[in-house]
């Protein structure tokens, strides 16, 4: 076993020998035996006159001494096997070694660069001056325009002559005798404008310049007779499209009876809204409103998913997913059914609207269903619209004198 000397050991504390605690004497804590066993010379009397300082240092050396000693105890003993640890280093310092990151410039070739350096350094032109920069950066990127603000928002326009959108002497539900054929009256043509006429006649300059712009493309690619041919020929299909939907929706007609033509086109895009439509009212009828004097043809009033509103189908070659790429489509809409509200000829009232836009490829068509809040939105915009047509009438018509 491990003996431990006493001079390792605080005095009144216990050492170990063997299995036996063994009691250290205060002698060997005397000046004298301290220095001593420390191996310091040159110190004739230690007592009384130790200062604290070297107390200290004596200790220190003192318990160097008595752990070398154990360590030679340690190697010595059999039992005993040493395992190498994991070193730990402890610095006092707050300096950390950061590993210093490589030039990028080290690589350059300095001799290579040297001459371009020198004939840089040593240019003996004009100094530039803010001037010549501004001119530089002008004619570089052009002249500097100043930033203008934003321009305040437009309070929204009211119209003037206010009509309501629905009728409030009417009901949703039609009379019994009238729900059994489908309204079909016949578009008689008067002095007072279309629901069409005013839409185009009142289009923003916007609008016309993207459609300008469609049609010179049209003509570069297809040529006059061929842009020709092919507005022909997309006026067709959409009549087609809707005698076969007239036909399809009519108490006599079903899916057998479409045209051959279109059987993987149009109708194929539009057969599963097909299955949500029932109870239809009206199918190509005409309307008018008597009060704002406009006339309209519109192709079918029906409830879809229950609810009675008025059918606009469209054809397009593009995919049209949401309501604001079909453009003035839903004013078209509200104005038929501002129009079916006033109408003596209809004995029931419209408060929502669906757009259908159909596709030649078969491809699934979208609905864009029209509430009552939306409906009612729609409904100021057609009215100003129709405000600004009949002022561009009547300037027409002060310039044109009889």
């Amino acid at each position: 076993m491990l003996g431990l000397r006493c001079l390792g050991a605080w005095p009144g504390s216990w050492g170990k020998r063997g299995n036996d605690k063994v009691p250290v004497p205060r002698s060997c804590w005397r000046p004298r035996f301290l220095a001593k066993r420390c191996g310091i010379s040159g110190i004739q009397n230690l007592k009384g006159s130790l200062s604290c300082k070297l107390l200290r240092k004596v200790k220190k050396k003192m318990m160097m001494k008595a752990f070398q000693t154990i360590c030679k105890q340690l190697r010595s003993s059999k039992s005993f096997t040493v395992r190498q640890g994991t070193f730990v280093d402890f610095s006092t310092s707050s300096y950390s070694y950061v590993r210093k990151k490589k030039n990028p410039y080290e690589d350059v070739d300095q001799a290579k660069y040297s001459r371009l350096v020198k004939s840089v350094l040593s240019f003996g032109g004009l100094a530039q001056t803010p001037e010549s920069l501004l001119e530089e950066d002008a004619l570089l990127y052009g002249p500097v325009t100043k930033h203008k603000p934003p321009k305040p928002k437009e309070e929204a326009k009211v119209p003037q002559n206010w009509f309501p959108l629905f009728n409030t002497e009417r009901s949703e539900k039609p009379n019994k005798r009238d729900s059994s054929i489908p309204l079909k009256i016949p578009l008689q043509r008067k002095a007072i404008p279309s629901v069409t006429r005013v839409l185009q006649q009142t289009m923003t300059s916007e609008q016309i310049f993207f459609l300008e712009r469609w049609k010179k493309r049209m003509i570069l690619e297809l040529g006059e007779d061929g842009f020709a041919e092919y507005t022909s020929n997309n006026f067709l299909q959409g009549k087609q499209f809707h005698e076969a939907l007239e036909s399809i929706l009519s108490p006599q007609g079903n899916l057998k009876e479409r045209d051959g033509n279109l059987q993987c086109g149009y109708i194929e895009s539009v057969r599963h809204i097909l299955k949500d439509i029932s109870g239809v009212l009206a199918l190509e009828s005409a309307v008018q409103h008597e009060t704002l004097k406009y006339v309209g043809l519109l192709d079918c009033v029906a409830e879809y998913q229950g609810k009675l509103c008025v059918i606009d189908w469209k054809t397009s070659e593009k995919p049209k997913p949401f309501i604001r790429n079909t453009y003035d489509n839903p004013l078209q809409v509200v104005a038929y059914m501002g129009a079916i509200n006033h109408d003596a000829n209809y004995s029931f009232q419209v408060q929502c609207g669906l757009i259908v836009v159909a596709y030649k490829d078969g491809s699934p068509a979208h609905p864009h269903f029209m509430d009552t809040e939306l409906c009612s939105q729609y409904w100021i915009k057609w009215l100003l619209r129709l405000e600004e047509y009949a002022e561009k009438e009547m300037s027409q018509t002060i310039q044109k004198p009889d």
